[in-house]
């Protein structure tokens, strides 16, 4: 196969300390067709995977002093370029150097040296080039014919000039969607608009441009909307429920959030003798969304739905999402399940998956369990769960037990503050605060993860291919700068190194959890940790600290999901495990490597159109005197946290008769009065500007008292 051909002449070149011969290279790897070499090594070549010499030896770049790497930063005179190594820093190129890189190009870069302000070298070549496309905010030089440029949302760090007759009808301030190119004449970039959003002070205009800029796709093609209503429209026929195991007599019940339309999850408990049955019945969307449809092309190629304050883009269309796989209440639906035994310390002890059918009796809301759960419920809920109360009953019973063996074998409790927004009949932001989790949001979690455990325990079991969640151990340097961090904030950090255990992790979370350094510690442990991704390796998961875990439980929202549903699918069928290695080998590998992308597409979009919105709401609050906390410190002022989650920045730079030195850790203190601002320290601040398009939100120290 192409693909293994590929891996096995980089593992071949991997164990070489300098070029080799090419018929050397072509004997090692066995491949009997000298035409199919050929080309594969210049595709792998092209794609800057290996390094050709004079048409006669070949080696991995890296051998030869170069490096593939992704420009991500440019202004007028150079630029940066972010190696694939996660543990080289970027390097600096010259302009003079950059054979026309533009940020976002995939680039070799060669004559890497070191220097005191760190790495620089050249780019040799571009071996593809980003996209062209742009967003950006409109700024016009004053007077009626003033000349228009285009300040870029990301990548550069400089205005870019319209060209002439390229700014359409834009007017100062809009955002932009713009094409850029390289003026040979000038040798310098520019710009031409080709669309207009609106204008930029507007958080969902801002989400407009963040969608485009990501390259998420916000519409579905006809083909696939028309291919979505057919499989929606197809009944549940008696044969089909003649497969399955019929579950529709059974207690099961969803819980969700209130305006939840898409429900891919339900439950059901039942306490036994000698522990419990624990049933995560999920919609079985691979029924519906087969391989090689046009329904399965498009959610693979977006990966995840992705959630923003105004809008939810979906993974599939709502036909499918909200429609015939989203488990309503009083109907009917195709599910494949997770069916589990837990003994009386709610260990896995016994597991099978079934193709089920299943009719849920209530559709549960997360506040009301809530209600029900601290004896605030009135008699209208006590009536709704009345179906349900003695699964849930069952239900919290267990998810307590579940949740202390968490909590025993070192599981991450990482305090975050994720933001909630309320938007008006306009779609701008009116009030913004902490998400917060309850009891049934807890139970919900226990639940999911205990199906995505016994997935991947399945999955592995079988010696199948498939897709699971990894998240590997914390790397050296991240473990010791959290170490000097957590020293300098007074707790102890011995065992913070190289071979850390989960619970190390979490004792040192547990003690900062009363103290004025909660947040930071919580911030600092999840920037220790590496991103969470997804493998067709099992390679555990660090922050649950399990050995074996997967998605298997939201298939509408996540492609990863709807993968394993199909592999595990033609498991429970009967198919050998040669015949799932033939089909599903490379696609494992495939899907894992698009989903881990997309995922992190998706949570960049997110996080940035939150600070436009976050931005957008203080607009409204200039002026304001604000209650805050210090939550990061650097060597230009601090970042400092107000009571509703929003996070803004104190310029200490620009305090007259002061100059402030960062530690480099936790604090910064004026050389000249000798006060000093530490992380975890309250101040009190007055809000002076926000900026929506740039989602930044400035604060002044305000000395006063509040009134």
């Amino acid at each position: 196969m192409n693909q293994d051909d590929r891996l096995l002449i980089t593992d071949i070149l991997s164990q070489q300390t300098e070029p080799i011969d090419r018929m050397e290279l072509l004997i090692a790897t066995g491949i009997l067709e000298i035409e199919h070499f050929n080309r594969l090594v210049s595709q792998m070549e092209a794609e800057g995977e290996i390094i050709i010499i004079k048409r006669k030896k070949v080696a991995l770049p890296s051998v030869v002093g170069c490096l593939r790497a992704t420009v991500v930063r440019q202004s007028k005179h150079f630029l940066f370029a972010q190696p694939e190594d996660p543990d080289h820093e970027d390097v600096f190129v010259n302009a003079s150097s950059s054979k026309g890189a533009m940020p976002g190009d995939l680039v070799m870069l060669k004559n890497i040296r070191d220097s005191e302000k760190g790495p620089y070298g050249e780019i040799d070549k571009i071996i593809r080039k980003g996209s062209r496309i742009i967003t950006g905010m409109v700024e016009r030089e004053r007077g009626k014919a003033g000349k228009a440029f285009v300040i870029p949302d990301n990548g550069f760090a400089y205005s870019l000039p319209v060209v002439r007759g390229g700014e359409l009808k834009s007017k100062n301030g809009d955002k932009v969607k713009a094409a850029i190119s390289f003026d040979q004449k000038e040798k310098k970039i520019v710009a031409r608009i080709i669309h207009i959003y609106g204008r930029a002070d507007s958080a969902r205009v801002c989400s407009d441009a963040i969608i485009d800029a990501n390259g998420i796709p916000s519409k579905f093609t006809v083909a696939v909307k028309h291919e979505a209503a057919v499989k929606a429209a197809e009944p549940i026929t008696e044969e089909e429920i003649a497969k399955r195991l019929d579950l529709r007599d059974e207690p099961i019940f969803t819980i969700d959030g209130a305006d939840a339309k898409d429900l891919d999850d339900a439950i059901s408990v039942r306490k036994l003798p000698d522990g419990w049955e624990l049933g995560v019945h999920i919609a079985d969307v691979s029924h519906y969304v087969t391989p090689g449809s046009r329904l399965d092309e498009s959610a693979m190629d977006r990966g995840t739905s992705v959630y923003f304050a105004d809008r939810v883009i979906p993974m599939l269309p709502v036909e499918i999402s909200n429609g015939c796989c989203s488990l309503n209440a009083g109907v009917k639906k195709l599910t494949f399940s997770a069916l589990m035994k837990l003994d009386e310390k709610a260990e896995l002890v016994d597991y099978r998956f079934e193709k089920t059918v299943i009719c849920s009796r209530v559709r549960g809301v997360y506040s009301e369990v809530n209600a029900l759960f601290d004896g605030t419920a009135d008699e209208t809920i006590r009536e709704k769960y009345a179906p349900v109360t003695e699964s849930l009953t069952a239900a919290r019973e267990l998810a307590d037990i579940l949740k202390a063996k968490a909590k025993q074998r070192g599981e991450l409790e990482i305090e975050t503050s994720e933001l909630r927004f309320v938007l008006d009949e306009n779609g701008v932001c009116t009030d913004v605060g902490t998400r917060e989790r309850g009891e049934a949001e807890e139970l919900i979690e226990q639940f999911m993860i205990t199906a995505n455990r016994a997935a991947a325990l399945y999955a592995k079991s079988a010696g199948i291919p498939f897709v699971y969640r990894v998240h590997e151990a914390p790397e050296e340097d991240r473990l010791s700068s959290l170490s000097e961090i957590a020293a300098a904030c007074g707790f102890a950090v011995r065992r913070i190194k190289t071979g850390v255990h989960q619970t190390d992790l979490s004792e040192l979370i547990r003690q900062a959890s009363q103290t004025k350094y909660a947040l930071l510690i919580s911030m600092q442990v999840l920037r220790t940790m590496a991103k969470a991704r997804y493998d067709a390796r099992p390679l555990g998961h660090f922050g649950l600290s399990l050995a074996d875990y997967c998605h298997f439980t939201s298939p509408i929202r996540r492609y990863p999901d709807t993968s394993i549903h199909r592999i595990l699918t033609d498991l429970v069928s009967g198919v050998s495990v040669d015949e799932i290695e033939r089909r599903y080998g490379e696609f494992a590998r495939e899907s894992a490597k698009i989903s881990s992308d997309r995922e992190l597409r998706a949570v960049r979009a997110e996080r940035d159109a939150e600070k436009c919105y976050a931005a957008e709401y203080m607009t409204s609050h200039i002026g304001e005197i604000h209650h805050g906390l210090v939550s990061g410190v650097t060597n230009r002022g601090i970042f400092v946290c107000i009571e509703n989650g929003v996070e803004g920045f104190v310029n200490l730079a620009q305090l007259e008769d002061a100059f402030f030195e960062f530690n480099g850790t936790t604090t910064t203190t004026d050389r000249r009065s000798g006060e000093s601002y530490a992380i975890g320290d309250n101040v009190l601040i007055k809000v002076i500007s926000a900026s929506v398009p740039m989602g930044t939100v400035d604060f002044e120290l305000y000395k006063g008292t509040i009134e």
